[in-house]
C-alpha cells in the first residue's frame, strides 16, 4: 500500500486563494506519483483536515500530515495535533507522523530573493533600494522569530539598501507603520514584497495600503511585487519536510516554542494542553494555588477579534468603548475585555464572543457597544439583532 499524504491548508473564504492552494497540490502530485496525495483545510473550507484524514486511513497504512504553513504557530502546533490524536484513536493499526511546516529554508530564501530582484523591471537591486518583506504575523513568538530570519538572509549579499519585515496584523511592526518609517530614509525607491504563499484578502489589502503610500509619497517609486506562489522551489522545500517526517529525522524544534519554554514572559503551558489554558483557567480559577494575578472567577469574558479584517472595520475603538463602559458600570473584576487574533469569520466583523454563554456577535461597530455592555453584559438579554451563533 502507498504513503499516503495529507497536505494541509489553512483555508479561506476568498475562493481564488483556496483555488490557488488546491492547484499547487496538484502540480506537486504530478511530481510525486508515488504518493497518495490528498489535501484538507484547518477551517474555512472543505474538505476539512478531519475528514480529509478519514478518506486517506481508509486507503494508506501510512500516513503523514504536511502543513503547507510558511511557519509553525497555532494550527500546526494545536489544530493538527488534535486532529491527529483522534486519528490514531481512531485507526490504532494506521502509522501516523508530521512533517514540519516549511520554515526557514535556503530553497524559499532563494524564491523570495527572486521575487524582490523582479521588482522595478528587474533593476530593483541596487544602492538606494529599501525592501520591506511582508509576513501574514502571528501570535506566536517562534514563527515571528523564524520569519525575521527568513528576511536577515535575504538580505545578505544583496545590493540593497535597507531589507526590513513587516507584519499584516497580529504582530508588530505593522506594514503602514514601517513604511512611513522607512520613508524617512528617503530611498530612491520602495520595494515590498509579500512573503505569503497564496493570494486572497492579505495580498489585497497589502496592495491597497502601498498605493496609499505611494498618494501620500508620490516621489518615492513604490511597487509591490508578487507573492511566493507555484514554484520548483516551493516543491523542493516539500519535499525535503517530507523526507524529513517519513525517516524520523529533525524532531519539531521546541527550544523556544512558547508551549515548552517561557518566551517574552509567555507562561509555560505544554503541549496540546495550551488550547485549553483559557477555558480551564476560567472554571477553575478559584481552586488553583495562589499566583501572582489571583482574582474571582468572571462571569463574563468577552473575545473581541483584533486581527487585520476586524480591525480595519472598527474594532479598535470598538474594544476600547467596552472597556470603558464596562469601567464604568464598576464591574471591572466581573467582566473581562480581550482583544484576540482570527476568530475565523474574517470579512463579517467585528466580531464579539461572549462566554460562558456562547454567544457570538458579528458586525459589530463602536456605537453598539453601549447596547452590548448594557443589555447583554450587565442585564442578560440577548441583542439580537446583532447574533451570528449561539453554542449549545
Amino acid at each position: 500500500m502507498r504513503v499516503g499524504v495529507l497536505i494541509v491548508g489553512h483555508g479561506s473564504r476568498n475562493p481564488q486563494a483556496n483555488t490557488e492552494f488546491e492547484r499547487l497540490v496538484q502540480a506537486y502530485s504530478s511530481t510525486r506519483p508515488d504518493l497518495d496525495l490528498v489535501y484538507g483545510y484547518v477551517e474555512l473550507a472543505d474538505p476539512t483536515l478531519s475528514i480529509a484524514l478519514q478518506e486517506i486511513s481508509r486507503r494508506c497504512s501510512r500516513v503523514v500530515l504536511l502543513p503547507l504553513f510558511l511557519f509553525a504557530a497555532g494550527h500546526v502546533k494545536n489544530d493538527m495535533s488534535i486532529a491527529l490524536e483522534r486519528a490514531r484513536r481512531e485507526n490504532p493499526n494506521i502509522h501516523f507522523s508530521v512533517a514540519h511546516a516549511l520554515g526557514v529554508h535556503s530553497d524559499l530564501v532563494s524564491l523570495l530573493r527572486t521575487r524582490a530582484r523582479s521588482g522595478f523591471g528587474g533593476t530593483a537591486e541596487k544602492p538606494g533600494t529599501a525592501v520591506i518583506v511582508i509576513g501574514r504575523g502571528s501570535s506566536d513568538p517562534d514563527a515571528n522569530g523564524d520569519f525575521y530570519k527568513v528576511v536577515r538572509l535575504l538580505a545578505e549579499g544583496t545590493a540593497f539598501s535597507w531589507v526590513v519585515p513587516a507584519f499584516m496584523g497580529i504582530a508588530r511592526p505593522l506594514v503602514s507603520d514601517v513604511l512611513e518609517l522607512v520613508a524617512r530614509t528617503r530611498p530612491d525607491r520602495v520595494l515590498v514584497v509579500p512573503y505569503l504563499l497564496f493570494s486572497g484578502r492579505l495580498v489585497e489589502r497589502l496592495v491597497q495600503q502601498t498605493a496609499e503610500f505611494g498618494e501620500l509619497y508620490r516621489w518615492i517609486p513604490t511597487e509591490v511585487v508578487g507573492h511566493l506562489g507555484i514554484d520548483p522551489r516551493l516543491f523542493s522545500a516539500i519535499d525535503k519536510r517530507l523526507a524529513d517526517a517519513l525517516e524520523g529525522t529533525h524532531t519539531l524544534p521546541c527550544d523556544t516554542c512558547q508551549y515548552r519554554a517561557p518566551i517574552s514572559g509567555l507562561k509555560k503551558v505544554d503541549g496540546m494542553r495550551a488550547l485549553l489554558w483559557s477555558l480551564r483557567h476560567s472554571f477553575t480559577h478559584t481552586q488553583a494555588m495562589p499566583h501572582e494575578h489571583a482574582h474571582p472567577p468572571l462571569k463574563k469574558h468577552v473575545l473581541v477579534c483584533g486581527n487585520i479584517d476586524c480591525a480595519n472595520r472598527g474594532s479598535i475603538p470598538l474594544i476600547s468603548s467596552l472597556r470603558r463602559l464596562v469601567k464604568n458600570s464598576g464591574k471591572q473584576d466581573e467582566i473581562r475585555i480581550t482583544r484576540t487574533s482570527c476568530q475565523g469569520r474574517c470579512g463579517e466583523g467585528p466580531t464579539i464572543s461572549v462566554y460562558p454563554d456562547g454567544v457570538w456577535y458579528r458586525g459589530v461597530q463602536e456605537c453598539d457597544a453601549h447596547e452590548i455592555v448594557h443589555e447583554h453584559l450587565l442585564a442578560d438579554r440577548l441583542v439580537s439583532r446583532l447574533v451570528d451563533n449561539i453554542m449549545q
